[in-house]
């Protein structure tokens, strides 16, 4: 009988936690929009989705289609936002990767990113591009 009280304070802290993540990571693609389009990219989709796989950022640049997956982190505390990137997601951003070409056979050449934000104080305080990752 607890569980059952305690679950409302439960699901309101686990809804207002999901909340903050969300805004954190829409700031983060923003930012990450805005770095990659002065950087000479033409974006074509954000969060493009396919089954329950999805592409943070695709774009183009110099013939290249680029999948970008943008990893946003507020603190140090757990790690360098690159660092939280595992096999499995990037498994998945092939997955998606494979489906976009698919639907898009013009693009011949392609190549993963991943681009690292770390926001501290409300201040950018790095932006890191792994162009070409291998995994």
């Amino acid at each position: 009988m607890k569980y059952l009280v305690l679950w409302p304070n439960f699901k309101k802290t686990y809804l207002q936690a999901m909340n903050s993540n969300q805004i954190k990571g829409n700031k983060g693609e923003e930012l990450a929009a805005a770095y990659l389009v002065k950087k000479g990219y033409s974006l074509l989709e954000r969060n493009w989705r396919f089954r329950h796989w999805e592409v943070d950022i695709i774009a183009t640049k110099d013939r290249f289609l680029h999948f970008i997956e943008v990893k946003t982190r507020h603190s140090l505390r757990y790690g360098r936002p690159e660092e939280s990137i595992t096999r499995d997601k990037m498994s998945n951003l092939r997955n998606a990767a494979e489906e976009y070409q698919y639907l898009h056979p013009e693009w011949k050449y392609i190549q993963f990113d991943v681009l690292a934000i770390t926001i501290m104080n409300e201040e950018v305080k790095e932006v890191l591009m792994i162009e070409d990752v291998y995994f």
